[in-house]
This record gives structure tokens, sequence and C-alpha cells, in this order.
């Protein structure tokens, strides 16, 4: 099952490499046909004469090829509906399909294609603004979709342009011209039909997917819940964080309020130049209280391998807190941001919301999560799934408030901020990818029941819905660590396993989805068709 998964991989990826583009029946009917093949074939082996372990294989690799053909289903549908934005570029999609097939198309065809194409970008232009209804979304996907033509056009061009005298004879003015006019087409419909400025990187657009969309990704991460559910238990969390914030306010004398508690907090931050020095004491503090009480083992080369650097200001605008991994990139003040930037990425990155995800990011959360996966069961990181990755991280946040972590009201504040966030996360991206909310109100959202600084919140939610993430990656982080807060006290609470071996066997799992962790380190009867009907939430 092993080699199966590697070499259901490295099928798809190859077919991926043959054709970068979009807009492309061909491509997308191709894809669907490995597909088909690839879940016939896994129908004809014998399930029941597989070892546990391997089962547990074959339900992940299935699963994945299931959500691959919706994938088709669902790209087909978004590139049909940017298709009356792009009239023009069925021509030139062949053109690329048939460099995928090795077929050679004489170099006085390619160069019609190309004029044609130029007079009808044209044409497009003003028959558009007379019938085209306007959508910020789908404008910004028709430009994206029109920029992966380009690239293949222009490897198609580049190719032939050096070896083939003729080809470049005819084709080397109207490629040009084409190029040009591609970009300049691409920046008119983000301006013209979607009201945008296609020079403003900060603009919060997203392309929210729908209900359905978002019940096949909830049905592939084996999670049986419905959006609305979703939000409901997201909602009661928040609750419950807030009358946590209420407490510890209380503790620092300022009555019930949480809000001011968060920004007596926020002032309490290093000097520039001085947080990697922090973010080195709180990971050595992480590292002693998981050893002193022999929650995780963690080998010797985890804890000196991991590495440091400096994030950029420009992917601050995306992501204002640190990240991490066996690499935790630093995020605080550079020179080169303004004045209001560096003080809301000071108070953004405090001591306090810094002690409550250094562990996050580095050991037990990322790093080792990372350095384990890379050793254990290595062929089932093809099956990458947030729930695990981020789940796993966020589950440490959650036991380790109930185990004391926290040594004073402040550092309480800190871990409650982020808990009350990775609830927001799921209230507010299921609420856009539903069409409930737009881009802003999730700003507004964060800003109002999580506490965030504006531009930190307006990073968090560009993040979200335009930074290459899934429609559900912002919600596994709670949910996921629930589903494996669930699975502990099933497990060690109720069960004979002890909090060591429970973890070490979660980190040699890999990253597939928790409810088929579950069945692996259960005793479930399994099946072709082992439902996913885990309800963790309790």
């Amino acid at each position: 099952m092993a080699e199966l998964c590697g070499q259901y991989q490295e099928d798809k990826a190859a077919l991926n490499r043959l054709m970068p583009y979009s807009m492309s029946e061909f491509k997308n009917k191709r894809l669907k046909e490995l597909y088909q093949e690839w879940s016939q074939k896994l129908s004809e082996i014998d399930f029941s004469n597989l070892q546990r372990n391997q089962q547990i294989d074959w339900l992940a690799l299935n699963n994945s090829i299931d959500h691959d053909l919706d994938g088709v289903e669902i790209q087909m549908a978004r590139e049909l509906e940017v298709a009356p934005l792009l009239p023009f570029i069925d021509p030139l999609v062949l053109l690329v399909e048939r460099r995928s097939r090795r077929e050679n198309t004489a170099a006085e065809d390619v160069a019609t294609v190309f004029h044609n194409a130029l007079e009808n970008i044209e044409l497009a232009k003003t028959e558009l603004l007379e019938t085209a209804v306007g959508s910020a979304s789908v404008s910004r996907r028709a430009r994206q979709k029109l920029s992966s033509t380009k690239r293949a056009l222009a490897n198609l061009y580049n190719f032939r342009k050096d070896y083939d005298p003729e080809f470049g004879w005819w084709c080397e003015q109207p490629w040009f011209e084409l190029s040009a006019a591609l970009d300049d087409y691409g920046s008119w419909v983000e301006r013209e039909l979607g009201g945008l400025n296609p020079d403003d990187q900060d603009a919060l657009v997203g392309d929210p997917i729908g209900e359905e969309a978002l019940i096949k990704e909830l049905s592939f991460e084996r999670i049986p819940y419905s959006p609305a559910e979703l939000i409901e238990i997201a909602e009661q969390e928040l609750q419950w964080c807030n009358q946590q914030r209420k407490n510890a306010a209380t503790q620092m004398g300022l009555g019930d309020d949480w809000r001011a508690a968060q920004h007596t907090v926020k002032g309490i931050h290093v000097e520039p130049g001085k947080q990697p020095s922090m973010i080195l004491g709180l990971a050595n503090q992480a590292v002693d209280f998981l050893e002193d009480n022999n929650l995780v083992s963690i080998p010797k080369i985890a804890k000196e391998a991991w590495r440091m650097e400096m994030m950029s200001p420009e992917r601050q605008k995306i992501s204002p807190y640190f990240t991490g991994g066996e690499v935790i990139s630093i995020a605080f003040p550079t020179d080169g941001m303004s004045h209001e930037a560096k003080l809301q990425s000071m108070r953004g990155n405090n001591l306090a919301y810094s002690h409550a995800t250094v562990h996050h990011e580095l050991i037990p959360g990322h790093h080792l999560q990372g350095y384990m996966a890379k050793r254990w069961n290595p062929h089932r990181r093809m099956f990458y799934t947030p729930f695990l990755v981020e789940g796993w991280a966020l589950y440490w946040e959650l036991q380790l408030w109930d185990w004391g972590f926290a040594n004073s009201p402040e550092e309480e504040i800190g871990m409650l901020f982020w808990r009350s966030h990775r609830c927001a996360r799921i209230i507010f991206s299921l609420n856009f990818h539903l069409g409930n909310w737009s881009p802003q109100e999730c700003v507004d959202f964060l800003v109002e029941n999580v506490g965030h600084e504006r531009r930190n919140a307006e990073a968090e939610v560009r993040r979200s819905i335009q930074g290459g993430y899934g429609p559900l990656y912002q919600c596994a982080y709670m949910l996921g660590g629930m589903q494996l807060r669930s699975l502990y006290n099933e497990l060690v609470v109720n069960g004979e396993w002890n909090k060591r071996d429970f973890h070490d066997a979660i980190l040699r799992q890999g990253p597939i989805p928790i409810d088929l962790i579950r069945a692996a380190l259960g005793d479930q009867e399994l099946s072709k068709t082992f439902p996913a009907n885990w309800k963790f939430s309790n």
C-alpha cells in the first residue's frame, strides 16, 4: 500500500506537470480518467487480507482519490463560471494542449491564433462592458486563469523561437503584442468588471466556494458536521474563552474587562532586536515542561536542529504573527515599516501571546511534528491535512492550559487570545465561504470579538481568503485540536494508554485524517466503507 500511495501521487503530479494550465476540457477529462482508473485499481484489492496499517493506507488513498474526483467537477464548474469573461481563450488553450500531446502546430498557424486572439481581446472589452455583471471574486479568478494560460503560452513560444527560425519569423511580433495584451486584459477585467484596483496588493478579495463545496471538503476530512453545526460549536467555545478572559482580567485588577487586560498585555513586549532571544527562552521553557512531565518523546536532534529567520514586512501583511516548523519565522518590526506598523507588530507579538505559541511552532508543535513525519510513515505525507498538522499544535494549546502551563493571568490572557482566535477563524471563514459575510465583516469580527490590532486582523483575513489556503484551513486548528483532545479522553483518560505513548503514537501515524488515526489506534472493525461518523464535540 505504501508503494501504491507513492505511485498515485507521482501519476497525478506527472499529469499536472504536463498540463500546467487552466480552462482546459482536455486536461480535466484526462485527470478524471486517471482518478477513475485508480479508483478501480483500489476496488480490486482484497481489503480483508491487508494488515491494519495497510487498511488505513487504503482508506486514506481511496478518500484522496474520491476528493480528487470531486475536485475535477468543482474545477470545471468554476472555470465555466469565468469562461464568459475570457471569450477568446479557447484557441489559445488548444495550442498548449497540442504541445502537451507533442503535436506540432505550423508556425504560421500559431501566428494566426495569436493575431486573432489580439483582435478578439479588444472585441471582448467592448461587448463585456455592455453585457457582463461585475463580481470582484470572479474577475480576480478570471485574471488568475488567464495568467496560467499565458505562462503555458510563453513556455510554448520560448521552446520554439530559438531552434525553429520559421517560428520566430512568424510569431515574434504577434507574441509580444499578445503577451502585453493578456496582461492588460487581466488588469482590465479586475478594474472594469470587478471594481478593483489591480495595483492594490492589499485589497481584501476572496473567492467563496459555497455550501455544497464546503460540505464536500468536510466529507473529505471525515468531519460529520455541517458548516452551520461547526459555527455553533465555535460560538460555544468562544463564549467559554470570553468567560475565562474575564476571570483573568479580574485577577489583573481590571474587573471583568478582558479588552483592557489584552491592551495591558500588548504593552509587555521586548525591545527591537530582542525577539530572537525571547523566543529561544520560551522554546526552552516548553521543552523543560514537556520533559519534566514525561508528556512526549523529544529526540536530541529535534531539540538542536531548529533555526530562526526574520519575516519580511511584505509577508507580515499576510502573516502578522511568527510561523514555524524547523525554521521559525519571526514577525517583529523591521526598519522599513511605518511607525504605526512597527507599533502594531510589537503589540501583536508581545511576550504573553508569544508564550502561548512558540511551543505551537516548535516543540511539541510543528517542528517536532515535521521531524517525526519524515521518519515515520513518510508515504502518508501525500495525505496532508491541516486538521492533523494544525490540529496537533492547537491540541497542545488546549492541553497545556489544562495542565497549568500559564504562570500568571497575563500568560492566561495570551493563551486565551489565541484560543478565541481559533474559534473566530471557524466562524468568519465558514461565514465567508457560505457567502454570509464580506471580507470587511470578517475583519471587524476579529477586532471586536478577539481583540486584534486592525492591521493584524486584516492580515489574518487576507491570509485566510487569498493566501493559498484551502477553504477549511482556518477551521482546522480548533476542530483538529478538539478531535485530538476527544481521542485523548477516549484512549488515555478513559482507556489504558499513558500520555507519552499516546502522543508518540499520534506523531508516528503521519498527517492523515484524525478519524483514521483513531481507527489506527483503536479496535473498530474496518472495511472499505468504514463510515466517518465520529462525533468528537462534547
